[in-house]
C-alpha cells in the first residue's frame, strides 16, 4: 500500500464496519434461546448512572473487529459493553459490526455464557495454533484490555468475573454472587425469578440500594401497581368520608334534628 507523508490514520485507510462482512452462517455456536434471552435482559436493566444514554453502546452476538493488521480476525461476544459512544455508528446507523480502529473505544465488559464447545476457548484454556486467530480469552486480556471480564455457565448457573490486573485477568472472589463496579455505580449479580415467563437463574444488573434494576415493563408493571394502590387510598377515603357523613346525619336526626341534604 502506497504510504503519503504525513501517513494517514487507520480511521481513514482501513476497512470500515461497511466494508467488514457481519455474519458467517458456517460459524459454530449460533445462539439458542437462553443465548437470546440472556443478553436481552443484561441490556434492559444495564444503565449506568454516570453515563448518559446515548453515550453507551450495548450490543450481542455483534462481529467485533480488533486487530487492524489482521481486518477480518472478529470475535462475536455473546454480550459487551462500550462507554463513551454514541449509540448509533458516528451518529447516525445502527451498527452491522464493531470496528475498534474506527470507533477509537475498547469495550468496557464483555459477557460470555458458557456453554460445552466454546467453554475452554471463554476460559482460556486452548493451545494456540500460531496460524490461527487468539482465542477470545488472549483477545479480551491481551489485544483489547477489557477491564472487566465475565462468564456465567447456564447450567450449573455460576458466575465469574475477572478483572485486569498488572495485564492480565485475575478472578475476583464474589460474595451471594454478585460483584459491585464503581465505575459504572452498578453490580453484576444472579437473580432467580421470571424473565418472559421463565422462571430460573438470571444474570442482571443491581443498583447502588442493592435493588435489582427494572426493566421497561417491570416498570410499566409497578407503575399500574402504584396508580392501582393509589386509586384504592382515594376509594377508601372516599368511602370513610361517606360513613362519616352518614353518622352526622345519624346524630343530628337522633336529636329531632332533620339535616338539609341534597339528593
Amino acid at each position: 500500500m502506497y504510504q503519503t507523508d504525513p501517513p494517514r490514520s487507520p480511521k481513514d485507510v482501513l476497512p470500515t464496519m461497511y466494508d467488514l462482512p457481519s455474519e458467517d452462517p458456517e460459524e459454530p455456536g449460533l445462539p439458542d434461546q437462553f443465548h437470546l434471552l440472556q443478553p436481552r435482559l443484561l441490556d434492559e436493566t444495564f444503565r449506568p448512572q454516570n453515563y448518559p444514554s446515548d453515550e453507551i453502546f450495548v450490543a450481542s452476538d455483534l462481529n467485533l473487529y480488533y486487530d487492524p493488521r489482521h481486518p477480518l480476525w472478529h470475535k462475536r461476544p455473546d454480550w459487551f459493553a462500550v462507554l463513551g459512544v454514541s449509540r448509533l455508528y458516528e451518529q447516525r446507523d445502527l451498527r452491522l459490526s464493531y470496528v475498534v480502529w474506527q470507533e477509537g473505544v475498547h469495550p468496557f465488559i464483555v459477557v460470555e455464557l458458557l456453554s460445552p464447545g466454546t467453554e475452554k476457548e471463554d476460559l482460556g484454556q486452548i493451545l494456540r495454533d500460531i496460524k490461527q486467530p487468539p482465542g477470545k480469552w488472549e483477545v479480551y486480556e491481551r489485544i483489547l484490555r477489557v477491564p472487566y471480564y465475565v462468564v456465567f455457565d447456564r447450567y450449573k448457573y455460576e458466575f465469574r468475573v475477572f478483572k485486569l490486573d498488572g495485564g492480565r485477568y485475575a478472578e475476583i472472589a464474589l460474595s451471594d454472587s454478585r460483584f459491585w463496579i464503581p465505575e459504572l455505580e452498578l453490580g453484576l449479580g444472579v437473580w432467580r425469578g421470571y424473565y418472559q415467563n421463565v422462571e430460573q437463574p438470571w444474570l442482571r444488573w443491581y443498583d447502588g440500594t442493592l435493588n435489582w434494576v427494572l426493566t421497561s415493563t417491570e416498570q410499566e408493571s409497578q407503575r399500574a401497581e402504584q396508580e392501582r394502590q393509589r386509586a384504592e387510598q382515594e376509594r377508601q377515603r372516599a368511602e370513610q368520608e361517606r360513613q362519616r357523613a352518614e353518622r352526622l346525619i345519624a346524630q343530628l336526626r337522633s336529636l329531632g334534628v332533620e339535616p338539609d341534604v341534597d339528593t
